[in-house]
């Protein structure tokens, strides 16, 4: 199921413009998929954990913040920003979001790649 979400998010990415955005509905299977997964981390001393959904979402409301920080102090611009700045589109959030599931999905089965090659000493 993750590979079939993750390749569905990636083809939404380019075809969105001419059959539709299923961006929305592809979160919605993915939040069914991974309501309880859960991540672990330790930032110092302590693991600790959080949803894996919550911290997409987090993720990629850092990298819209990022996104707008950059705009702001014209890294880049919009064609909307070109007269005068105004914020990136919130829409932008669940891009950045349906990205880093797309990139944990790879990164996830790459490291199942690397369990099953042995390389001679």
């Amino acid at each position: 199921m993750t590979g079939f979400v993750a390749v569905a998010l990636y083809v939404n990415f380019f075809t969105h413009r001419y059959i539709g955005d299923y961006r929305w509905t592809l979160g919605a299977i993915a939040l069914g998929l991974y309501a309880r997964c859960w991540v672990e981390f330790r930032p110092l001393d302590r693991t600790r954990r959080m949803p894996l959904i919550a911290g997409l979402i987090l993720v990629g409301f850092f990298i819209w913040l990022a996104e707008n920080a950059g705009t702001f102090f014209g890294l880049w611009k919009y064609p909307n920003q070109l007269g005068a700045w105004t914020t990136v589109h919130v829409g932008k959030w669940s891009s950045w979001t349906a990205l880093t599931l797309l990139t944990f999905a790879i990164v996830v089965n790459l490291k199942h790649v690397k369990e099953r090659i042995h390389l001679a000493p």
